[in-house]
C-alpha cells in the first residue's frame, strides 16, 4: 500500500543534514507502516521502539539526553547495534515518553546526520514540544488517489492521473468513489476490501464493517485513556454528535455545528470547547469556518471559533456510525446525501494541507468551500453530490462577490476542458481541481 507522503520522507532522507522526522496522525492511519516498511526499505537496518508495547524503553531516556548516550542506552536495552550513518531509528508512540520528545531537540542540534524518526497519535496533546527542531507531517487516512493505488488497477490510475474526461473513465471512477465512500481511507479497511475482491460482496461489506466497529471502539477507549483534564464523556458526546448533525442535512449544505443537546447541561461553545479542541488535536475531526459578507484574503482573519462546521476525519467511519448501508451508498437513483460528498471534499482538502477550511453564507445562499488562490483571489467551490448541478447559491455568490473564476464539484462527468472561468469537475477530481486552480501544485 503506497502513500503519497513517502515522497516527502525520501527528500528528508536525501538531505546531508536533517531534523528528526515526526509523523502525527489519528490512530491506525498507517504511521508505523509508512516509517518501518515504506521508508525503512531505503535503509540498511531499521530499529523500532514502541513505547506502548515496551514502556521499559523509556529507561533509555531517563538520564542524559545527548544523542550518544541515548543511542548507547537503546543498544543496551535492545541488544541491537545502531549505525548512525546508515540505520533508521523509529520512536513509535513517542507521546508515551515525554523525555523522548525532548530528546528530539538534542538530536536536531547535536546529531543532524542521524536518521531519527518518531510518530504518535496524541502529539497534539503534548504539554511540551520541540518547536522548530523537527520536520513534522500529518498522516491522514488514504486519499481517493491512494485508494486507487491500493486497488492495483493501473489503467484506471493512469486515467485518474491524466484527469481523463470521458464517459468510460467517469463510470469507472465514480464507481470507485462510491466504494471509497463506504470503506473510507483507514488502511486496514482499504486493504481488506481489495484483499477480499474475490469474495461475495456481502462478505466484503461485513468484514470492512467489523474493521470500522473495532476502530471506533478503540477511539472511544482512547477518550478515557488520554482525556487528561478534559471530560471523557464530553469528548465522546461531541464525537458522536458530528455524524448525527451531518446526516440531518440531505442535499443541502452542511450547517453549523449546534451546541445544544450535545452533552447534558451544556449548550454553549465555551462549554464544549475543550472536547472539540481535544478531538481536533487528535486529528479525529476537521473544521470549516463559515464567512459572511464579501470574503477577502486572508480568510483566517474572519474565523470565529464559535461559528464552525465539524466533519469527521474519515468518510467510511462517518457512514458506519450512521449505519448507512453499502447498497444505499452505491444507489444512484435516490436523493444522494450531500454530507457524504462534502465530508469527502473536506478530507481531500485536508490531505492537501488546507486545514481548516472556510465556507460562505449570505441569507439563504451557501457555498460549501471558499479558498484563496496564489494571487489572493477568493474562489468558491460548490459541492453538488448528484447529477443535478443547478446551483442557485453559486449564482448568488457570483452576483455579490464577482469571483475571477468558480469551481463546481459534482456527480457528473464535468465540463469541457476548454472552459476558462466556470469550471465543473467530477467529485473524484477534487484534488486535481484544487491543485490546478488554487494551489498551483504540479
Amino acid at each position: 500500500m503506497e502513500r503519497g507522503l513517502l515522497t516527502e520522507l525520501l527528500s528528508w532522507k536525501a538531505k546531508p543534514e536533517r531534523k528528526p522526522l515526526l509523523i502525527d496522525g489519528a490512530r491506525q492511519t498507517g504511521k508505523t507502516y509508512l516509517l518501518q516498511v515504506l521508508l525503512g526499505q531505503q535503509f540498511s537496518q531499521v530499529l523500532r521502539i514502541d513505547f506502548l508495547e515496551s514502556p521499559q524503553m523509556q529507561d533509555a531516556f531517563a538520564g542524559s539526553l545527548s544523542p550518544g548516550d541515548v543511542l548507547s542506552n537503546i543498544e543496551l536495552l535492545t541488544g541491537q547495534h545502531f549505525n548512525i550513518a546508515t540505520d533508521l531509528l523509529i520512536l513509535d508512540e513517542i507521546g508515551e515518553c515525554p523525555r523522548a520528545v525532548t530528546a528530539l531537540k538534542y538530536f536536531a542540534e547535536q546529531a543532524p546526520q542521524a536518521f531519527i524518526s518518531a510518530s504518535g497519535s496524541n502529539i497534539g496533546l503534548l504539554n511540551t514540544f520541540p518547536v522548530g527542531k523537527v520536520e513534522q507531517y500529518n498522516l491522514r487516512p488514504l486519499t481517493f488517489r491512494e485508494f486507487l493505488l491500493a486497488s492495483g488497477e493501473a489503467v484506471l490510475l493512469k486515467a485518474y492521473d491524466a484527469g481523463q474526461n470521458s464517459a468510460a473513465a467517469h463510470t469507472k471512477l465514480f464507481d470507485k468513489l462510491t466504494d471509497y465512500y463506504f470503506t473510507g481511507g483507514m488502511p486496514e479497511a482499504v486493504s481488506l476490501w481489495f484483499k477480499l475482491a474475490e469474495q461475495s460482496i456481502l462478505e466484503r461489506v461485513k468484514s470492512v464493517s467489523q474493521v470500522h466497529t473495532d476502530l471506533l471502539a478503540g477511539y472511544v477507549r482512547d477518550f478515557g485513556k488520554y482525556s487528561g483534564k478534559v471530560d471523557a464523556g464530553l469528548i465522546e458526546s461531541v464525537f458522536m454528535a458530528v455524524p448525527a448533525q451531518l446526516a440531518a442535512v440531505m442535499d443541502e449544505s452542511v450547517k453549523r455545528f449546534k451546541f445544544k443537546q450535545v452533552h447534558e447541561r451544556k449548550s454553549r461553545y465555551q462549554e464544549l470547547e475543550s472536547g472539540i479542541l481535544w478531538l481536533e488535536k487528535c486529528r479525529l475531526i476537521l473544521k470549516n469556518h463559515p464567512v459572511e459578507g464579501t470574503p477577502r484574503s486572508p480568510l483566517a482573519a474572519y474565523k470565529k471559533d464559535n461559528m464552525v462546521k465539524l466533519f469527521l476525519f474519515d468518510v467510511g467511519l462517518l457512514n458506519h456510525m450512521l449505519d448507512v448501508s453499502y447498497l444505499e451508498i452505491k444507489q444512484q437513483n435516490y436523493d444522494y446525501k450531500g454530507y457524504i460528498a462534502e465530508n469527502f471534499v473536506q478530507q481531500e482538502l485536508a490531505a492537501l494541507g488546507v486545514d481548516p477550511t472556510f465556507s460562505w453564507n449570505d441569507a439563504r445562499a451557501e457555498i460549501e468551500f471558499i479558498m484563496a488562490d496564489t494571487a489572493g483571489h477568493i474562489i468558491p467551490l460548490e459541492v453538488k453530490s448528484g447529477k443535478r448541478t443547478r446551483a442557485r447559491s453559486l449564482q448568488s455568490y457570483i452576483e455579490k462577490c464577482n469571483p475571477v473564476k468558480t469551481i463546481k464539484l459534482t456527480g457528473t462527468q464535468g465540463s469541457s476542458p476548454l472552459e476558462q472561468q466556470h469550471y465543473v469537475f467530477p467529485l473524484y477530481y477534487t484534488a486535481h481541481a484544487v491543485r490546478k486552480h488554487l494551489l498551483s501544485i504540479v
